[in-house]
């Protein structure tokens, strides 16, 4: 077994620091399972299967469906691309606590499968407040971020909606006639 992971190592090329600093053997063995691909997250099922327990989710079997986190931002307001990155981080970390509290394994499933985030674009406030309107129905977590008026754009403005994370399907039903950003 040492030997096929060796042979792995040397064959991928693999700097032999790497392989210290991320976990030795088992990080070898989780890419040689994955067929050569590096691995979307440092994490072993059991240890995303204990994190979920310990935050209240419970043990949970592999996501059936693939997870994502999508960051709506209004194109009406002008935003800077700084600005609109600054903005993104606050839904994207709104909607990560509020998940975390309503849907621990859900959170530890999108932890496992890479955190996919993807950026779109509205019009308008109306456009957003009733995408943000159906994201809730729909029972997703969905957080909209209002301006604090200290930059560029005035006070109250709602920015950027996070919907997610949650089942792509289900997120793709409320924004997927959306552009991306």
């Amino acid at each position: 077994m040492v030997a096929q992971l060796v042979s792995a190592m040397l064959a991928a090329k693999i700097p032999l620091w790497q392989v210290v600093l991320l976990g030795g053997t088992t990080f070898l063995a989780g890419r040689l399972l994955r067929g050569g691909a590096w691995p979307r997250s440092l994490h072993t099922g059991a240890a995303a299967a204990a994190a979920a327990v310990r935050r209240g989710g419970g043990a949970r079997a592999a996501p059936r469906e693939d997870l994502k986190l999508v960051l709506i931002v209004r194109t009406d307001l002008g935003m800077s691309k700084g600005k609109i990155a600054a903005q993104c981080a606050h839904a994207a970390l709104a909607c990560y606590k509020d998940a975390s509290r309503r849907a621990a394994s859900t959170v530890a499933a999108w932890e496992m499968t890479g955190q996919a985030k993807v950026a779109l674009r509205c019009d308008s406030e109306a456009e957003m407040l009733e995408l943000q309107g159906k994201a809730r129905a729909a029972g997703l977590v969905a957080q909209s971020i209002c301006d604090a008026g200290r930059t560029q754009i005035a006070a109250g403005s709602r920015t950027v909606l996070g919907i997610g994370p949650g089942p792509t399907g289900a997120i793709d039903r409320i924004s997927g006639h959306l552009r991306l950003y």
